[in-house]
């Protein structure tokens, strides 16, 4: 028996998996689920197997972008799907995990490049931002929103969650007009719009990518509120305060592990004495880890997701409050369903703009991430920050209020 039975035998219990070798063989694993589709997948060359043992993960998405591996029956999200839903993060078991020398080597990794420079930071930037303005249009809602929506119904279309995303953040933030803005990490602009569209606040967005700086200039711009909303092309160690809140979403992942320290303690010099800070991530359900080759390699270079606990331990000794935790558990799986779906309908624009091999490559980073939300260890936390104890209303009912008001304006 082939060392790839013996792998698949022990990883694949639920679901239907057939396996077309090389030499023309064919295996099957696990068993019918009605929760999952049925999968049949080719290895086209032996070497896939030994990059499977190595680090099924980045096995399985070299030889998918490559062409050596292929599914014929069901898509790389079923296959995704299929094989994680035998390892959940609840079961306590990881079958798929990589080799221990693997792990060894990508925690060693971590260690060496988590010092994430500037010039790296702008660089690590580019390398995800700067694509094509048309790749974004063609997934993503109208507003361009490249972060976690809210979901208040699963149901609910990507720009609904996404509209509801920003109302939720709003309401955290208790903005009144007037009040100085801070969006580090700005994106397209769509939140800084929204924040002084609805509550008169005035914001600064900053980014390290000129694609993404460039448009939201012009957006502002094209609102006429150049003079309310301003964007800059600025690392956060650079930017000045003091401002009355400050707004972090989808950013901490990028600034290196060892910078977390560095990230809190410069929002916290630029809080005023009474101010507020939301930090918006993407977080790990376990301990501190290490990011994936795949994703380290090909989407997020210099990326790295934080525990729960490293962001308590950055921020310890500062003297502000972690004034309220939110746990969002499945609102990215659907986010990423959604995009994963457009990205599938829009399989030709996004060869003709880039290729095949492309192609491949962001639905296997779209379906992984939807299935490491779904059945792996991520999350989605909101926390809170808050200057002095008596700068918000003393119970969370404020939240609520503000949020159904911003909803149904």
């Amino acid at each position: 028996m082939a060392l790839i039975d013996v792998f698949l035998r022990r990883a694949i219990h639920r679901g239907d998996l057939t396996l077309t070798k090389p030499d023309g063989s064919t295996s099957r694993f696990g068993a019918p689920d009605a929760q999952l589709a049925p999968v049949a997948f080719t290895i086209h060359d032996a070497g896939v197997y030994r990059a499977i043992a190595a680090d099924p993960s980045l096995g399985v998405a070299e030889a998918f972008m490559d062409g050596r591996l292929t599914v014929e029956r069901g898509d790389i999200l079923d296959l995704l799907l299929l094989a994680t839903a035998n390892s959940r993060f609840e079961g306590g078991a990881n079958h798929l995990a990589a080799s221990g020398l693997r792990r060894l080597a990508g925690s060693l990794r971590q260690r060496w490049l988590r010092a994430n420079a500037r010039r790296a930071s702008r660089r690590n930037v580019a390398h995800h931002y700067d694509l094509s303005a048309r790749l974004y249009d063609l997934f993503l809602d109208a507003d361009r929103q490249y972060s976690c929506a809210y979901y208040t119904d699963p149901a609910n279309t990507l720009e609904r969650a996404q509209a509801d995303k920003k109302a939720h953040i709003a309401a955290k933030l208790a903005l009144r007009p007037g009040m100085r803005v801070l969006d580090i990490g700005c994106g397209w602009g769509g939140l800084a719009l929204y924040l002084h569209e609805k509550t008169g606040a005035e914001v600064l967005g900053i980014t390290l990518s000129e694609e993404q700086l460039k448009i939201a200039r012009e957006r502002a711009a094209a609102a006429g509120v150049s003079d309310k909303v301003r964007f800059k092309l600025i690392d956060y160690r650079h930017v000045e305060g003091p401002f009355d809140r400050i707004v972090s979403v989808g950013m901490f992942e990028h600034v290196g592990q060892r910078n977390f320290r560095t990230y809190l303690e410069k929002c916290h010099s630029l809080l005023a004495a009474d101010g507020v800070m939301l930090l918006h991530t993407i977080g790990r359900a376990e301990g501190p880890g290490f990011t994936d080759a795949f994703t380290d390699r090909y989407i997020f270079p210099g990326g790295y997701i934080p525990a729960l606990s490293e962001i308590a331990t950055a921020s310890d000794g500062l003297r502000w409050f972690v004034s309220d935790v939110e746990t969002l558990r499945l609102h990215y799986a659907f986010t990423l369903r959604a995009w994963y779906a457009r990205t599938v309908a829009n399989r030709d624009a996004i060869v003709a703009l880039y290729d095949e091999r492309f192609f491949r490559m962001w639905t296997f980073y779209l379906a992984g991430a939807i299935v490491s939300f779904t059945n792996g260890t991520l999350v989605n936390y909101q926390v809170q920050f808050t200057r002095d104890r008596t700068a918000l209303p003393l119970t969370r009912d404020y939240m609520i209020e503000e949020e159904r008001r911003l909803r149904d304006a």
